[in-house]
């Protein structure tokens, strides 16, 4: 398994990441490629190998060109973003025409901006996934919904490109999992809308929740929002004593200069040879139903199928009074819950949801084409510990089989199961 281990001594910023993951080895081009494909205007990217205390890593600058983006700098080094990302937005900001798109962008805006590009859907998804717990934290700080949340952070081209950048190395890296140390906050006051608010700020505090965190280990904010956002998405507390077989290692540096110690995240990508069982952090939402006419459920499944979710069940019960319902049971990401939850609230006659975050853990498996007496057959094969522990012919063709040579299907599946034990 292909991991990621990140070093967080000095935090982690959506700069300093794009810095580690080119440090690592994702290619410059295939970065470029993949953001231009946003068809945003207003941005480019300064990507330079430099030396900070002695340690030769890569710095990765947006550089926003002020007709596309808020003027939310002007107390600040132009270069530093991340330090004001929740900066006061001033009158000017306000009453200027030709900012309102960025400041007033929310989450949909994200959504169409990142799927109307031609990034692949790992990429697409995996982009939305940190996008929506950026939403859900700043919803959360605020006390709005998610789809309420108009706000910049979300909408500004710098963040839009260090979250999709994220997306893209990561996906030309090939993770399976991250997992993180110890994450340093730093100490010191960041500048809001609201006034001067304490490090870390209160979003990211949200987003760091189940992680180990540490404070005042520099004087500025070392982990933004945008950075504590991909560990939110992706990453997990690194177990004690987990090992790995390091295959390279890398450091993005941020902006700031510390005579103490280097303002950098480390990466380490690694291999894990043991326990070849895939987790992945997923959803389940459920509701119960008592009076929905059952012809709905057909077109209610394929409608929450259509927008990417994995699995649907109707699962029947037995509801107060002895009276026979069912809960319909939905396996999803994170960034299928909206649609989830428009879906059933207007297509069903449930009153409620409840959503549960679970831990899903997956078997590795491969389809193979076996060579049998009927043809080509695809076959499933999953594995626990690189040992083979099951096989599974295709349904629908070994049934397609059964009925053209006139034979029973159970007789197909038995013979294309034994072929492919032999392949």
């Amino acid at each position: 398994m292909k991991i990621l281990m990140y070093d967080c001594f000095s935090g982690i910023s959506g700069d300093m990441n794009l810095g580690a993951l080119l440090d690592l080895g994702v290619s410059a081009d295939t970065l470029l490629s993949g953001l231009r494909s946003l068809n945003i205007n207003g941005w480019d990217l300064k990507i330079e190998k430099t030396l900070s205390h002695g340690i030769t890593g890569t710095k990765v600058t947006v550089q926003i060109d002020d007709h596309h983006h808020d003027h939310h700098h002007h107390d600040h080094d132009h270069d530093h973003h991340h330090d004001d990302h929740i900066d006061p937005l001033t009158e000017h900001d306000h009453n200027n025409e030709c900012h309102s798109n960025h400041i007033h962008r929310n989450l949909n805006d994200i959504r169409l901006i990142i799927n109307d590009s031609s990034l692949n859907d790992k990429v697409k998804s995996s982009a939305l996934r940190i996008f929506t717990r950026v939403a859900e934290a700043e919803a959360e700080v605020h006390n709005r919904s998610v789809e309420e949340v108009h706000f910049h952070e979300v909408g500004a081209v710098d963040s839009i490109i260090d979250i999709v950048g994220a997306a893209i190395c990561l996906d030309a890296l090939g993770i399976e999992k991250i997992f993180v140390s110890d994450v340093e906050v730093g100490s010191g006051k960041v500048r809001c809308q609201h006034g001067i608010l304490p490090v870390p700020a209160p979003a990211t505090v949200k987003l760091l929740k189940g992680f180990n965190i540490h404070h005042g280990g520099v004087d500025f904010e070392a982990t933004t929002p945008t950075g504590a956002a991909i560990l939110a998405a992706f990453a997990e507390a690194a177990p004690q004593g987990l090992r790995y077989k390091v295959l390279s290692s890398g450091y993005g540096i941020g902006q700031k200069e510390n005579p103490h110690l280097p303002n950098m995240l480390r990466a380490y990508l690694g291999e894990i040879e043991e326990g070849k069982i895939k987790s992945t952090n997923s959803l389940m939402v459920e509701c119960n139903v008592d009076d929905m006419n059952p012809e709905l459920s057909d077109y209610i499944s394929r409608r929450l199928f259509d927008i990417g979710v994995q699995d649907v069940l109707f699962i029947p019960v037995m509801m107060k009074k002895t009276r026979p319902a069912f809960i319909i049971s939905i396996i999803c990401e994170e960034e299928h819950l909206t649609g989830v939850r428009e879906i059933l609230f207007t297509e069903s006659t449930t009153l409620g949801i409840r959503v549960i975050p679970f831990r899903k853990e997956i078997l590795e498996r491969e389809i193979i084409e076996v060579e049998t007496r009927f043809g080509r057959v695809m076959v499933k094969r999953s594995f626990f510990n690189g040992k083979l522990v099951t096989l599974k012919p295709e349904a629908d063709q070994c049934s397609a089989i059964a009925a053209a040579n006139d034979i029973p299907m159970k007789e197909v599946i038995r013979e294309v199961t034994e072929k492919a034990y032999t392949v």
